[in-house]
Formats: structure tokens, sequence, C-alpha cells
């Protein structure tokens, strides 16, 4: 009998274990399991065809991103089809669409369809991005672009103003903002001489803790927890026309970023920029196009090298947009486009050395040596005298808006416009648990998608780091004054019984009584409301919920 029941109890055991041990094998991870990284990796303006005539220019063989592609994504923005870089980094960073022009702030308007109204109290107002949250997880954080630190894509990660064009405000939030490595080209926006605040930004960088690298030997040698390097006054050189001893590679500053911010043992998040595929495609060039779709996709791989290794990392790759209308195939391939080889696509192309910026480096200064320049380094013998006169007369630093679309014309590459296009675009995503977003999907998902990888709440870093100035501290009993002794450094002024608190526009900093403190986030001004973190409030004797 006791056999007999020790069996059946051992029975019911079995049928118990394998019952759980399904449901644990069946039910998808926790938000956030196993996952502590997150690099998302964005190919600027990079359409469709642009992948494909990468792809082709080195004979076919396959980019590091195709093996992750799994859907598309939807790039409009709150109020237009079309999206600027602005408003899509937004969508990437925060999940909220926004308007042209602004960085992690809200819109005005919302009328696109689909799209909830916006409450007119909540317009312009700053939204935490998941660089934010993630560094209030106690993550290291980083940006690496080939651009200025200030443009679009950086700062819809970074910083918070309803002009992206706003360079003196924009990069002071990224100084302040505690990023762990920051690097890419812009220094010539850093000069005090250049601000009009007239302050050092990097006497300020260094001051922070930062190591200040200018060389690719001085960022190859370091050992810095914290580096700032700036490679060029403003954007960096397509790669094509790269001086390896001058400026790292894209791949390079990614592959130093992750090294370093991988070091954080709570985990990190990352923000690559391939900047300047989009202006190639502005100037319809598409040897720029290449080079850089080139360097970003080593990017990618150097990305993917590391997550497979790591097995907490997420992969993401997205284009915020498409740019130029680019095409396999032009009006003059109408009627044999389908007789056309390869070769006369690809041998006009890979005559190039150079793009069209780094053809316009090697010119006189009277341009008397065109005809000889763009035979050496573009391989074309057979200029036209309307040609010449073009190349000629284009204005300095826009030779690329000529040279690009005459190449173009030999190799049947076809442009509509010098703009962004409104076309979806494709989305790459490498997850170690093999959970990733597929189909079609809007680019705020794409936020969503790092918050819940990384278990982080975009609201509550929101209500954390940006609380309504004028409201709150009147709720406390308090005054609240503009200090206008110095237009160029805005100050909040707040006042209550015999404390006087501080904050300055743009800064993580407070002061108290004339003591200086450091806050867990910047003081945002969106031209009609100061913003806060809620911690301040906790200074005048306030309660943080």
């Amino acid at each position: 009998m006791r056999t007999r029941t020790v069996r059946l109890w051992t029975a019911v055991l079995l049928v118990v274990v394998l019952f759980v041990a399904s449901v644990s094998w069946a039910a998808p991870p926790a938000a956030g399991s196993g996952v502590r990284n997150a690099i998302i990796l964005i190919p600027d303006g990079l359409s469709l065809d642009a992948i494909t005539l990468a792809r082709w220019y080195q004979d076919g063989k396959p980019l590091a991103m195709d093996e992750i592609i799994c859907g598309l994504v939807r790039t409009y923005s709150a109020d237009a089809p079309i999206a600027d870089s602005a408003p899509a980094a937004t969508a990437f960073a925060t999940g909220f669409k926004s308007h042209t022009g602004y960085v992690g702030v809200l819109p005005d308007v919302a009328a696109m369809p689909g799209q909830a109204p916006i409450d007119p109290s909540e317009a312009r107002r700053p939204v935490a991005t998941v660089l934010e949250a993630a560094r209030l997880a106690g993550k290291a954080t980083g940006l690496v672009v080939t651009c200025e630190l200030p443009h679009a894509t950086p700062a819809g990660f970074s910083a918070h103003y309803p002009d992206r064009n706003n360079y003196d405000d924009i990069l002071e939030q990224q100084v302040y903002q505690g990023l762990d490595v920051v690097l890419g080209g812009g220094y010539q926006y850093m000069a005090a001489k250049a601000r009009k605040d007239g302050e050092d930004l990097v006497q300020v960088v260094k001051s922070l803790g930062y190591e200040y690298v200018t060389t690719p030997e001085e960022l190859r040698w370091s050992t810095a927890d914290r580096i700032w390097g700036m490679f060029a006054p403003k954007d960096l050189a397509y790669d094509f026309d790269r001086d390896p001893a001058k400026e790292p590679s894209l791949a390079e500053m990614t592959r130093k970023a992750i090294e370093v911010l991988s070091r954080d043992p709570e985990g990190f998040f990352l923000m690559v920029e391939g900047s300047k595929i989009d202006w190639a495609a502005h100037a319809n060039d598409p040897i720029g196009v290449i080079s850089d779709t080139l360097a970003f996709d080593a990017a990618v791989r150097a990305a993917l090298d590391f997550a497979k290794r790591d097995g907490r990392t997420v992969v993401i790759v997205v284009p915020d947009h498409g740019n130029g209308g680019i095409s396999i195939g032009d009006g003059q391939t109408s009627s044999n486009y389908d007789k056309l080889t390869l070769s006369d696509f690809l041998a006009p192309l890979k005559q190039a050395k150079l793009t069209g910026e780094g053809v316009e480096k090697k010119l006189n200064p009277d341009r008397s040596n065109l005809v000889e320049v763009v035979r050496t380094y573009y391989g074309i013998t057979d200029l036209t005298e309307e040609e010449i006169k073009a190349l000629k007369e284009a204005p300095a630093g826009r030779l690329n808006y000529v040279l690009g679309p005459i190449i173009s014309r030999r190799a049947h590459i076809g442009w509509t416009t010098n703009g962004h296009t409104g076309e979806d675009v494709v989305l790459g995503v490498y997850s170690p648990s093999g959970q990733r977003p597929e189909g079609v999907v809007e680019n705020t998902k794409v936020a969503r998608y790092m918050e819940k990888s990384l278990a982080l709440n975009l609201q509550q870093a929101t209500e954390q780091l940006f609380v309504p100035a004028l409201a709150a501290f009147r709720a406390l009993g308090a005054q609240v004054f503009w200090d206008e002794s110095a237009p160029s450094h805005p100050v909040l002024e707040v006042v209550k019984g015999n404390t006087v608190l501080r904050l300055p526009v743009n800064k993580n900093l407070a002061e108290v009584n004339g003591q200086a403190v450091t806050l867990e986030g910047i003081t945002v001004f969106n031209g009609k409301e100061v913003y806060f973190p809620r911690e301040a409030l906790s200074l005048l004797g306030g309660a943080v919920p």
C-alpha cells in the first residue's frame, strides 16, 4: 500500500514539475529580463535603395545589418507626413512624435491621422528620453556621431528645445547632461568666442572629470571612464575622404564607447549615428551615400559582435527617414532598364576615390585644375562644357551638389528631390531573447521597445525630471523671479522665507543660499516655461512625491 502511495505521489509530482516547466518555457520573459544594455544605431536619411546600392558596391556581400532586419518603421511626424531629423530622433528617444525642428519636447499640433490632440498646456513640454531614463536607473550613457554634437539627432536624445538650430542652449544641456562618453565633431561650438554666453565648454568638460581627446591615438590609448572626444571643428569627413591619423572611423568610436560604457555594472545605453548619409543624399551624391553607409555598417558589425559575446545587449538599427528619393535606375533607363548590367551601374561609381566634398578640397582656389581633378578622382573624362561651367560656379562647400548628379547620370542612379522623403524605412533588431518588434511599426515604438527591454519608465522619468516651475514653487508659497542681470546666463530665482534657490537654465546645478548643489537632471526653458528636476523641491523644504 505504501509503495503504491509513494508511486502515486511521485507521478503527481512529475506531472506538476512537467506542467511548471512547460509554463516557464512557454511564458515570455519579464520586461527587461536578461537585458541590461541597449545600442541604437541610426543611419540618418538612409533609404532602401541606398542600402541595396551599398550592398552591390561591395559585390553583393551581405551587410552586417542584413541579418537583423525584421520590419519597417513609419517615419511621419506629429503634423506632417515627411519628417525632419529633429522630431524623428525625438520619437525614437521619447516615444512621442513631435513637430519639425523640435528636439526632446512635445509638439504644438498633432494633426496626422491617429494622433491625439495636444493639450495646449502640454505644448513644447520637455519629455524624458531613453538616455535620461537609463541614467536615472544608474546606467552609463553615450553618444557617438559623425556630425557636430548639437545636431538634430544627438540633440533629440540629450536635449530639450523647440528649435534644433539653437546650438548654444542644446550644447550646454548636453555638457551638463551627465553623459559618460561623447564622441564626434563640433568643437568650434564649444569655444567661448563662438557662444553668446561666452562660456568655455571645453574647460567645463574638463572640470566635470572628462578626459578630453582630439585625435584617434588619444582615443585609442585612453583608459578613462569618462571621455569627451571632439575630432573636427564641425562635422567629421566622409569615410572615403577621412584621414585616419586625424579622425577615427565610426566603427572605431563605437568600439571605444562600448569598451568604456560596458564597465558599468548596471549596464549602458548608447546612441550611434551615421550622420552624413543624410547630407550626401541631400546633395544627391551617391559616392557620399555609399561611403558612409558602409562606414555605418562597420559600426553595426562592431555593435553586433559585442552583443553576441555579451548576451545581455539589444541592438537596434533604424533610419530616421528617407532622403533624396534615390533609385537604382533613372529616366534614361526607362526603355532598357532590364538590359543594363550590374557593371553599367557600378563601374562609374567604383572609379570615384573621394566624395564630392573630398574632391572640392583638391581644387585650386580658382578651380583651374577642375577637369584634371575630376578625371583623377572620379575617372570622368567626358565632362561637357555645361558640366564644367556648373562645377566652376558651384558655391563653396556645395560642389557635391553638382558633382553628385553628374556621376549619378553616368551610373543611372535616379533622384527625385534634395530633401527628405516620406516612405517607411527598414528596422533591424538583435535581441538575445529573440523578442523584437516585427512588421510595420511606428517610430515611437522604437523608444517603447528600448524602455521595456531595459525595464525603464519614461513617464516616471518625465515626472521626475521636468516639473513645471511656476505652479510647483507657488504651491510651496515661494516667489519666483528671473535674474536678468546677465541675459545670456538665464537663472530662475526662487525665494521662500530666508531660503534663496537659484536654478541656472540648461545646467544640472542649483545654488541654495550660495551653496552649490548638483541635481539629477537639467533645468530647461522651452521659451515660455521653466522645468526643473523634482528633487529641487526639497531644497526649499517641499515634499518630493
